[in-house]
């Protein structure tokens, strides 16, 4: 793989590049001393909270501008009590207090009582494992989680495979009921779906509990309790168990980039200061996403967030991450409405160098505790190194989603003629990364279908997914949404930079949109939830979609790319990776006979799958199983090898290369 510095762009900037690199390496240095690793720091939830130790409960916080505190709960009748005192402990800002065993039970829900200069308030612990929301009140409440028997795990972890084949799901919407799902529901049903689906790792949204369910998971307001709206920590521990057991790694979406604005059950204005983990002022506010910001810089911020990294790894056994906003993150304007088109926009003093390291930071935590552990950066900035090893300079982590890609398909869908469907751009736009990084590639994820938008087939076919579905039906509208829906997740799928992503339930075309309940739409669940009745239905043209899906996530796709046709005016495209080759024709109307596409010297191949086959609501126009011999021909002056194929209309191959 290429090195960071060897992109010639970056020689100007190599001093700076080597001064992020040399700053993170001082920092943890500095926040380590004397351990032999960082991780070893990164264990404040060890500390923080609430711990059995022995014959006593032990509770810390961290609260520097508090004045007074309590634990209150079930077990002091939700009233202050001298017996629920904690004490202050030094000039660190830390706050303790030592309970018997007795006087704290498992189940029981509490809180904080805070006072501080000027004021005072309830809190839920920032530390806070579990959290529960009463239905009556709705007011957010900690809750201890001690039972009795201890959750015992029964299967290993997986291997890391070569190509993470990512489904991205969120528990709650996995359902089709229109209600919330649960953990125990998930691992009952969806995880023989997606084994069956082809998909080696799941990559689940919203674990961290959030307050309002329609952020999607996106505003955390207790960073290492999993959310109890779809069940207890130990049903969460058996639904990544069970993946487990079933050769599935499980990797979660993590939200360090922000945090809700709540108050009581957040962080913000935790200890009646805005500063307690997040910047001051303006600089402490997101005003795009309402939410607040973290400030990377101090100790106690990262002692916080990369004690997370950790939690997650240790007590959960997730097998990684992927890494929300992290274009946010590391610029002081979010990103919001840069093209980042010049080099010199990350070097020009708009990087958060503190959320650079930070980020550096967190990916080393993350790898020494699980060295096979992945994460993914979800950043559309393309900053340089970010996805290169710490030992390159880089921010260390092993992947960057592509987000470049879905932008380009529905961009096609949305606004381009099928006859101007760009073969070039095409294979550019797929193949279009940093030497030195993998990517995940993708035409949709979750973003795409959200309030506003829609799933990439009921773009293409709008209104005809209500009534043109059938496998008996045939109108133009769904027959070109059935066919490049197939096309283009087979050419970002074989195209793919070290990864590939699918949106629970877009594998089948899911139609229309994701809106979760809300005021606007009178709390209605109708599109929080997956349709898995039209995946299964025999009769409709959604199944056909998802076995495609399936028979295209077992192709063995690895090595490089070669592009072998790129033809504008016919609107073929042909490629090799390792032993494949894929030949796709986009052309709207017009079927090839005979077409020569140039190979490889003495090489020959045979067919594997194509979109046409009747099973996948095609034609059957292709023969199974033919094989395709090369002959030498003269093109340009020059012999080459070329083979022959009969491709038809809006279809793609899948060919074998046999010697």
């Amino acid at each position: 793989m290429a090195r960071l510095l060897d992109d010639a762009f970056l020689k100007p900037y190599e001093e700076a590049v080597r001064g992020r690199a040399a700053r993170a390496v001082a920092k943890a240095e500095e926040l380590a001393g004397g351990e032999a690793l960082l991780a070893e720091w990164a264990s404040a939830h060890e500390y923080y909270g609430l711990h059995r130790r022995g014959k006593k409960w032990v509770f810390r916080e961290w609260a520097p501008n508090a004045s007074e505190m309590w634990l209150v709960g079930d077990f002091s009748g939700w009233k202050i009590s001298d017996g629920f005192a904690l004490s202050r402990k030094g000039e660190s800002g830390d706050w303790e207090g030592e309970f018997p065993a007795s006087a704290i039970s498992h189940g029981d829900n509490y809180r904080l009582e805070m006072r501080w200069p000027g004021g005072g308030g309830e809190r839920i612990p920032a530390y806070a494992r579990y959290v529960v929301q009463d239905k009556t009140t709705n007011l957010f409440s900690a809750r201890v989680w001690d039972p009795p028997e201890k959750y015992v795990w029964r299967n290993p972890v997986p291997p890391r495979p070569e190509t993470p084949l990512v489904y991205e799901a969120h528990v709650g919407m996995s359902g089709e009921e229109p209600r919330i799902a649960t953990y125990a529901e998930f691992a009952r049903d969806m995880i023989p779906r997606i084994k069956a689906a082809g998909y080696n790792t799941v990559q689940l949204m919203a674990v961290m509990e959030h307050p309002y369910y329609g952020s999607f998971g996106y505003h955390v307001s207790s960073f290492f309790a999993a959310s109890s709206r779809f069940g207890t920590p130990d049903d969460l521990k058996r639904l990544v168990d069970d993946a487990h057991g079933a050769g599935l790694r499980v990797i979660m979406d993590i939200v360090h980039s922000h945090a809700v604005k709540n108050e009581r059950d957040g962080l913000s204005l935790f200890d009646g200061t805005d500063y307690t983990y997040f910047h001051s002022g303006g600089k402490g506010r997101h005003s795009a996403w309402d939410s607040r910001c973290f400030d990377y810089g101090k100790t106690q911020t990262l002692h916080f967030l990369l004690s997370n990294c950790r939690f997650w790894l240790d007590c959960y056994r997730f097998d990684g991450y992927r890494f929300d906003g992290v274009t946010s993150m590391l610029f002081w304007n979010h990103g919001l409405g840069e093209a980042f088109t010049d080099y010199s926009m990350y070097f020009n003093g708009s990087v958060d160098d503190d959320a650079w390291v930070y980020l550096r930071l967190a990916n080393s935590v993350i790898h020494e505790v699980r060295p096979d552990a992945v994460t993914i950066a979800e950043d559309v900035s393309g900053m340089p190194g970010c996805a290169a090893s710490a030992d390159d300079c880089g921010i260390g982590f092993d992947y960057r989603m592509a987000m470049g890609e879905p932008d380009f398909w529905f961009h096609l869908a949305e606004k381009v003629r099928d006859d101007d469907w760009p073969m070039g751009g095409m294979f550019h736009e797929l193949t279009n990364r940093r030497r030195e990084e993998k990517v995940v590639s993708y035409v949709e994820s979750h973003d795409q279908a959200l309030v506003g938008g829609k799933t990439f087939f009921f773009q293409l076919a709008d209104a005809a997914v209500y009534y043109g579905m059938g496998r008996d039906q045939h109108g133009e509208a769904v027959d070109r949404a059935v066919a490049l829906h197939k096309m283009a997740r087979l050419a970002t799928f074989a195209l793919n930079g070290g990864g590939y992503l699918n949106f629970m339930g877009n594998e089948f075309g899911h139609p229309e949109w994701i809106d979760f309940p809300r005021a606007e739409n009178g709390w209605s669940y109708a599109h929080a939830r997956r349709q898995w009745s039209l995946r299964d239905d025999p009769s409709l043209r959604f199944k056909a979609l998802g076995d495609f899906d399936a028979a295209m996530t077992a192709l063995p796709v690895g090595g490089s790319a070669t592009l072998l046709a790129a033809d504008e005016g016919d609107k073929i495209l042909a490629f090799l990776r390792g032993e494949l080759m894929f030949v796709f024709n986009f052309n709207p109307v017009k079927s090839f006979a005979g077409y020569g596409i140039t190979v490889p010297p003495a090489t020959s191949f045979s067919h594997v799958l194509d979109t046409d086959e009747t099973r996948f609501s095609g034609q059957g126009r292709i023969r199974k199983g033919g094989e395709y011999l090369a002959d030498t021909v003269p093109k340009g002056g020059e012999l080459v090898q070329q083979i022959k194929l009969y491709i038809p209309a809006r279809t793609a191959l899948v060919l074998e290369k046999r010697f």
